[in-house]
């Protein structure tokens, strides 16, 4: 199995980038509350960069990992 590229950077934006629209519009991606991340992941993630991070975080939320962000949200 090939494993494919991953760029660290994402994790920075992911721990940096604020909501862009929504009930939390200005929150901090990482900062957003399981539920709402579970809500986008049944509805659907957004299209482009934005439904990318939110994918991402769905994974590191589910797998408890969230605490890895932490220090990158500085």
């Amino acid at each position: 199995m090939e494993s494919l590229p991953f760029d660290p950077e994402i994790l920075k934006t992911l721990a940096r980038m604020p909501m862009p629209f929504g009930k939390y519009k200005g929150k901090l991606l990482v900062d957003l509350p399981e539920d709402y991340v579970v809500w986008f992941k049944q509805k659907g993630f957004p299209e482009g960069k934005l439904g990318e991070l939110l994918g991402l975080l769905y994974e590191i939320k589910l797998y408890g990992m969230e605490e890895l962000l932490t220090p990158l949200k500085k």
